[in-house]
């Protein structure tokens, strides 16, 4: 069993209650726009992460990190990207990577919308954590962390940090 947390759209801003939410993960998976302010650093001093970046990183972390990952955890192939689209309306260029890749989940960001759901006609659970960042226009600030064992996600947690605006 993999115990994954997953947050995107930090822009800048690390609530300190992300380390004692995701104390017994294995990995940290971040969706991208990390922004500045050592987020990336503080994340690290604590978890393995694997990152992407997003479309607010400066060119030398876009140089730096990978726009995409795929990544096989226990028995289910994952793809990460920032930006993504929703199921029925992807963003350009994604239904290409899902038909390369053909992963079971695929996660994103960007949208600042916490959204899980099904994607029927790719056959994938679709993944976006919404933001955990102060910018944008999301009123609660959230992160996922959920188990994965053999080719099933489990125990799929919606953490809500609190409200935009406060830490």
């Amino acid at each position: 069993m993999f115990k994954l947390g997953l947050i995107s759209d930090t822009h800048g801003f690390l609530d300190p209650k992300v380390a004692k939410h995701f104390s017994d993960v294995d990995e940290i998976w971040h969706a991208g726009d990390i922004g500045e302010s050592g987020v990336l650093e503080k994340l690290q001093s604590f978890k393995p992460i694997k990152v992407v970046y997003g479309n607010i990183e400066t060119q030398e972390r876009q140089q730096a990190l990978p726009e995409v990952i795929v990544e096989n955890v226990e028995e289910l192939k994952f793809m990460m990207i920032h930006i993504a689209g929703q199921p029925g309306r992807y963003a350009k260029g994604i239904n290409q990577l899902i038909k390369t890749h053909q992963p079971d989940v695929l996660i994103c960001g960007h949208s600042h919308i916490l959204r899980v759901e099904r994607d029927q006609k790719h056959q994938l659970m679709y993944i976006n954590p919404g933001a955990a960042g102060q910018q944008g226009f999301h009123k609660t600030r959230t992160l996922l962390r959920f188990k994965i064992e053999g080719a099933r996600l489990l125990d799929m947690e919606v953490i809500e940090l609190g409200s935009r605006g406060r830490a």
